[in-house]
């Protein structure tokens, strides 16, 4: 089901309610109170882009295995961004970018029962016909300016979701290793130097090489070859606009 609200302070916050269930869509046209990864404040035209949080109840996965979902997500994504010819690569975490520009940000909420998820609220802000961006964002883009064109965003929320839960029982039948095979082919980056930075301030160079099941970005280091893996938040991509 999808359930529509005129505005809300953040899906995400709405999605927690219990009567919400697994597939289920909470979708507003303004969000007053939208967040993204690390803090950061999601924003949005009203009426021009996609704004809402899906629920999944993934009781069958192990917490140490949380990553996955994040795969699946981002690339439900991508495939649907392929529909309408638009190529596009999963920034790690989840992001998703078309060329060194976000097209779309993501925040996985997720709550434990035991060793299990028991709830996974995933907020999704994907620009589709905004073409103006404010510009203290750093490098905003939106289907609209991709292609070139206007598109309904009602056919591309359906053709979301199919892919997503599509994706998603894929998950359940224990398809992981197709999964973390896509996701990595469809890195941002992969194999390519970069500047990166580290917690403390520190630039480096290096190049991902991939990322483990558990959601570790492993980064090579051109000082000295060696591999090292981070987790969320300790290391920062150099993105120039």
């Amino acid at each position: 089901m999808i359930y529509r609200f005129d505005i809300l302070g953040s899906t995400n916050d709405e999605a927690r309610n219990p009567a919400y269930r697994e597939g289920d869509i909470v979708i507003a046209e303004r969000q007053t109170a939208g967040r993204g990864q690390r803090g950061h404040t999601w924003e949005s035209a009203e009426g021009q882009n996609l704004t809402f949080s899906l629920i999944l109840e993934p009781r069958f996965l192990p917490v140490n295995e949380q990553f996955l979902l994040s795969e699946v997500l981002a690339l439900g994504l991508v495939d649907t961004l392929a529909e309408y010819k638009i190529e596009a690569r999963i920034k790690w975490t989840n992001d998703i970018y078309v060329g060194n520009k976000k097209i779309v940000g993501m925040l996985v909420e997720n709550s434990l029962t035991g060793g299990c998820l028991a709830r996974t609220i995933a907020g999704i802000g994907l620009n589709i016909n905004q073409t103006e961006f404010d510009p203290s964002l750093p490098n905003p883009t939106s289907m609209s300016l991709v292609a070139g064109r206007e598109f309904d965003r009602e056919e591309v929320l359906t053709r979301l979701h199919h892919n997503i839960m599509s994706l998603y029982e894929s998950l359940r039948c224990d398809e992981k290793e197709m999964l973390q095979s896509r996701y990595r082919s469809t890195m941002y980056r992969l194999g390519e130097k970069h500047h990166y930075t580290l917690a403390d301030g520190t630039v480096f160079e290096g190049t991902i090489r991939g990322v483990r099941p558990s959601g570790e970005l492993q980064i090579e280091h051109s000082s000295d070859g060696s591999l090292h893996e981070y987790l969320f938040k300790q290391v920062e991509f150099v993105i120039k606009k």
